[in-house]
């Protein structure tokens, strides 16, 4: 199901990820991070109803993936992996993206909603801290590279 997302433009839209969008996935993958996801990473969330990617005029130009597992008794989404192609940065793609993730994760009874993300990386926590999501701890050496995470966390109920 493809839907019109009016933050992009008229040309965007956001569906489930399927298996003939993994190389452009990976692609985008490669052009954001410097410690990137492999592609067998990507198809371990072929079916995840949060597996979203982001299309216009006909190309994938980002992605989300997240879930929900079941947590001590509640459901915790998890935004796992995020990104925009950077041809495509901050034209509204990423807020769209994580919009219909987080609607997606409600819908499965998610109780709460986390994800990780550097330090170093200010826009994303920028971004994330618009949207109410919450400082809740570091963990040291997180990323290969030995830098920390910020856990950040979204209450929905």
């Amino acid at each position: 199901m493809t839907a019109p997302v009016p933050e992009g433009g008229d040309s965007l839209s956001i569906r489930q990820a399927q298996r003939a969008d993994l190389l452009a996935v990976v692609r985008i993958e490669n052009a954001s991070f410097s410690q990137p996801w492999p592609h067998n990473a990507f198809e371990t969330f072929l079916g995840e109803p949060g597996f979203l990617v982001a299309i216009d005029n006909r190309s994938i130009v980002g992605y989300v993936v997240s879930d929900v597992t079941p947590n001590y008794g509640r459901n915790l989404g998890h935004v796992k992996d995020i990104a925009v192609h950077p041809d495509y940065r901050e034209a509204g793609i990423g807020s769209a993206l994580l919009t219909r993730a987080l609607s997606v994760l409600s819908a499965y009874d998610a109780d709460s909603i986390k994800l990780e993300v550097r330090p170093s990386n200010n826009d994303a926590r920028r971004l994330y801290r618009s949207f109410g999501f919450d400082p809740l701890r570091r963990v040291p050496d997180y990323y290969d590279n030995d830098e920390d995470a910020i856990v950040m966390i979204y209450d929905l109920e």
